[in-house]
């Protein structure tokens, strides 16, 4: 079955002032989308050549296949990782693994925001679970099919290339990280957690 670019799960003026209308539109509708595109035309290179028995070309349809599905994972996240009304501490679960871990909340949002502001050129920064050290993990993944820690489970994703942020906030990346976190949905954070430690 092709992926498919999955809808919003809120109107696209919801985020607003903090994440503006036409930045959305164009980051779901374009960047999003050409994501899904690209994963669906690798996945379908990678058919062919199976059927044709010629894999001439597979390292560059498996690194397509790297890029773009990361991509639409990791975009699809952070959509989901944002609700309207969002924002605050962290709460429930999620805010007692980020006390035993990182000290604090307050701590724990200085590093996320500060390796957020850090990132070189385009990337993410990401709060994941690692399941093999039992605990979370800020990352930054500046090439998103280049993860640094294998088997890590994102649970907050925030996009950081360009195209997430330059139409209102132009290079002024640390603004942008400071909006969002009027934005983060905790609820979505905490049920991704559980879902690690069933």
């Amino acid at each position: 079955m092709k992926h498919e670019l999955p809808a919003l799960p809120y109107d696209y003026n919801a985020l607003e002032p903090y994440y503006d209308e036409q930045t959305v539109r164009l980051h779901h509708d374009a960047h999003h989308k050409a994501y899904v595109d690209g994963l669906n035309n690798a996945e379908a290179k990678l058919a062919e050549a199976r059927e044709k028995g010629d894999f001439a070309l597979v390292k560059h349809w498996e690194r397509e296949l790297a890029f773009h599905g990361s991509g639409h994972i990791l975009h699809t996240m952070f959509w989901e990782n944002m609700t309207p009304n969002g924002g605050g501490p962290a709460t429930g679960l999620v805010a007692e693994e980020i006390n035993k871990f990182f000290g604090s909340f307050d701590i724990f949002k200085k590093q996320f925001s500060a390796a957020a502001v850090a990132v070189e050129g385009s990337g993410w920064t990401l709060l994941c679970y690692n399941p093999i050290f039992k605990k979370l993990e800020i990352l930054t993944a500046e090439k998103h099919q280049n993860l640094t820690q294998w088997g890590v489970i994102p649970l907050l994703a925030l996009d950081l290339w360009e195209h997430a942020y330059y139409l209102k906030y132009q290079n002024k990346r640390a603004a942008f990280v400071d909006a969002w976190w009027n934005l983060v949905n905790w609820a979505d954070v905490n049920r991704r957690l559980e879902a690690c430690l069933k």
